[in-house]
């Protein structure tokens, strides 16, 4: 399954506007965002639809190709990030 191109990702520039707006990631260049300087999501596109691969805990794919798939996914990719964030203060000394 090949890295999405500009078709694939003009199909799902709704969820790129999302993400674009969502606090915490950086979009590199279209289509692949960072979390802080680590990279934390990217497309992939085949004849079945287009797919997110997301850094939770460890890469996973979702396919995104609807509009409940995206909007399912744009929660959880907020949640994680919600997540990563109260954890990485957790772990930070006190000053």
């Amino acid at each position: 399954m090949g890295h999405a191109g500009d078709a694939a990702l003009d199909r799902i520039e709704a969820l790129l506007g999302e993400l674009r707006a969502t606090d915490g990631l950086t979009e590199r260049k279209r289509g692949n965002f960072a979390r802080g300087s680590r990279a934390f999501l990217h497309f992939h596109a085949n004849p079945s639809g287009v797919y997110a691969d997301v850094r939770l805990d460890a890469w996973e794919r979702f396919r995104v190709t609807t509009r409940a798939e995206q909007r399912r996914f744009v929660a959880l990719v907020r949640k994680a990030l919600v997540r990563k964030a109260l954890v990485g203060k957790a772990l930070r000394p006190d000053h």
